[in-house]
């Protein structure tokens, strides 16, 4: 047999490569659904965010998403409407920007802390005031009321009248409500709901607050 009849032995076997080029496959058709998908979806529309449950994070979360308006030079309103008696890190870091960023902490705590279901409420209605004048103003790309979703949940603001003026806001801005217990109404009238769910928590174990972790 001459040389040239002699029969090549196939190429040893490579079983990673073959897998590599199995998931280039996937993910390529994966990526042609999802860039039709993309491209079918509006991009302009200002959202209604609600975070809530009994998880950690939800105002972090928040914040975190005011830190990427921050990024891209859009101006951003926050009312805290818990916070206010205490000065928090994440308030301290915001002041920094005051061209883009204007925060408002009007709570006096948490209503265990206050005692005083009258003062709750005046407090509440005090921040709901400014709210709403952050809510009709078409110059914020983003407005956060934060951990609104407890004073609704003890009665303190009427859910519906909060509702109303989420919903009226600017065609463009984007409205954010944390807090525990959002209620129903708010979350059926949400374009996105995350809710926290918590597994652990370090105070079950004895331990307390954390700087830059709650605070």
């Amino acid at each position: 047999m001459s040389d040239d009849q002699i029969p090549l032995a196939d190429p040893p076997f490579d079983a990673a490569e073959s897998d590599d080029a199995r998931h280039r496959e996937r993910m390529a058709k994966k990526k042609v659904v999802r860039d039709r998908m993309l491209a079918s979806k509006a991009t302009a529309k200002g959202l209604l965010v609600v975070h809530t449950g009994t998880g950690k994070g939800k105002s972090t979360a928040a914040f975190g998403m005011v830190l990427r308006c921050i990024g891209h030079g859009f101006p951003v309103a926050i009312v805290q409407f818990v916070k206010g008696a205490k000065t928090t890190a994440e308030r301290d870091f915001l002041e920094g920007f005051p061209d883009l960023v204007t925060i408002r902490a009007m709570g006096e705590g948490f209503t265990w802390e206050t005692q005083d279901r009258e003062r709750d409420i005046a407090s509440a209605r005090k921040a709901w005031e400014v709210a709403k004048g952050f809510l009709a103003d078409p110059t914020l790309h983003m407005v956060v009321l934060d951990e609104i979703n407890i004073v609704l949940r003890y009665g303190y603001l009427e859910v519906a009248e909060v509702i109303d003026a989420v919903t009226a806001r600017p065609a463009g801005q984007h409205a954010v409500l944390t807090g525990r217990n959002a209620p129903e109404a708010l979350i059926e009238a949400a374009d996105l709901v995350t809710e926290m769910k918590m597994i652990k928590h370090p105070f079950r174990a004895g331990i307390g607050p954390q700087p830059g972790v709650e605070f």
